[in-house]
């Protein structure tokens, strides 16, 4: 056990509480109990619903073909102690406490799991029909505006906006996708790989409006800074997310510059006893040679075997995975593997304008990234690869007539 754990006795007495009831932080429960895991387990969230899933809230709850997402956690057979509806708003470190509206709840180890919370668009609070794409609440708010097949603007061409926009157009509703950059998924690929996706739009017969930034919604429209105007039913914000750690104010965890939680690279925090998993942390990754901040599922599901290892006592690798996400969006399968810099050598495997092609980056001969569409087997075999450090032939690796792995020297 921890230190804590060999200070107070038996462990069965020792109160882990984990602060968000999302994918990171009921896997860390889960992960509590399959590790052996003998004390109490509590596991806070902020929304009043059973602890769910997140991707099918873009997809088959939104349009109406799921009521919700729950996980299939037996909670009361594990004997996790569910507090739902309850937000903390605070930590200390020196009583051990969290501080909520229901007064304070103990702990002797505390995982942080609050992971990401939506950007807003400045001067939207209160504009009705303004809408977010975070929580369960936000898509059963938004699937009757699908059904009635209302004029939707959605603001930002990263990977949610793209998704909600598939999602809107298979209810048949017009969609009109603005971007204040020069092109979808600015943030994450380069120009040369992104700029292809601009067709996607198109084909799927939503507009995509580059260049365009938001002056202020109206009721009834969207408002763009060259006067013109976008009638909207109803508008979708996707311009990014934050870590959800505003508060920790005063708690004595570092945090970094994306005011996520610093973590060490076995998820510990500042603070002892406290660890921080998820969207809400990042991680030094040795693999890569710089700390990453990763908003995927994955990373959410990876991250609490680590934090659970550490709390029954064992000694865990470092945390350092290959970072991994998919995104379904106007009919075509996005995967990605690995994490690349923009030194970093890029090479194609097919015609981007084609229903079917992958991109590799190539660091020092290995491969360290691969962004596959419609090329399921580029992304496992490349997922292997890169997790291996294997050395690539270049030349092999464009030709997409040949296996990924075998390009490997």
């Amino acid at each position: 056990m921890s230190e804590l754990t060999q200070e107070t006795g038996p462990a069965a007495r020792v109160r882990v509480v984990i602060v968000g009831a999302g994918m990171a932080g009921v896997q860390t429960a889960v992960a509590l109990r399959e590790q052996g895991f003998p004390g109490s387990v509590t596991l806070i969230g902020a929304e009043p619903h059973r602890p769910y899933d997140r991707p099918p809230l873009s997809k088959a709850v939104l349009l109406g073909k799921a009521e919700g997402s729950a996980f299939d956690v037996d909670f009361e057979n594990l004997d996790v102690e569910l507090r739902l509806g309850l937000e903390v708003t605070g930590v200390r470190p020196a009583s051990r406490e969290l501080d909520t509206a229901q007064g304070r709840v103990p702990y002797d180890v505390l995982v942080v799991a609050t992971g990401a919370e939506p950007v807003r668009l400045p001067g939207t609070e209160g504009v009705p029909g303004v809408h977010l794409l975070r929580t369960l609440d936000d898509a059963e708010r938004l699937r009757p505006v699908l059904a009635g097949q209302h004029d939707i603007v959605v603001v930002g061409a990263g990977w949610i906006g793209a998704e909600f926009a598939t999602a809107a157009r298979e209810a048949g509703c017009a969609v009109t996708v603005v971007e204040a950059a020069d092109r979808p998924l600015v943030g994450a690929l380069p120009a040369e790989v992104a700029a292809p996706m601009a067709a996607w739009y198109a084909d799927s017969g939503a507009s995509l409006r580059t260049h365009a930034r938001v002056e202020r919604v109206e009721p009834g429209a969207v408002v763009l800074d060259d006067g013109s105007r976008l009638p909207a039913g109803a508008v979708v914000v996707g311009v990014g997310a934050r870590p959800a750690t505003s508060w920790l104010a005063g708690s004595g965890i570092e945090l970094g510059a994306h005011r996520e939680i610093v973590a060490d690279d076995h998820l510990r925090t500042s603070l002892p006893d406290v660890y921080a998993v998820g969207d809400c942390a990042s991680f030094p990754s040795g693999r890569y040679g710089e700390r990453l901040l990763i908003h995927h599922w994955d990373n959410a599901l990876q991250g609490p075997r680590t934090v659970a290892a550490n709390i029954v006592g064992e000694t865990p690798a470092p945390y350092d995975p290959v970072p991994y996400f998919w995104s379904e969006q106007f009919g075509r399968f996005v995967q990605y593997a690995g994490h690349h810099g923009a030194a970093d050598a890029l090479l194609r495997r097919g015609d981007p304008a084609g229903p079917s092609w992958s991109v590799c980056w190539l660091r020092e001969g290995r491969l360290v990234a691969v962004l596959a569409v419609g090329r399921p087997r580029d992304l496992a075999q490349g997922r292997r690869l890169i997790e291996s450090g294997t050395r690539m032939d270049p030349a092999l690796l464009t030709d997409p007539t040949r296996p990924l792995k075998g390009a490997a020297l």
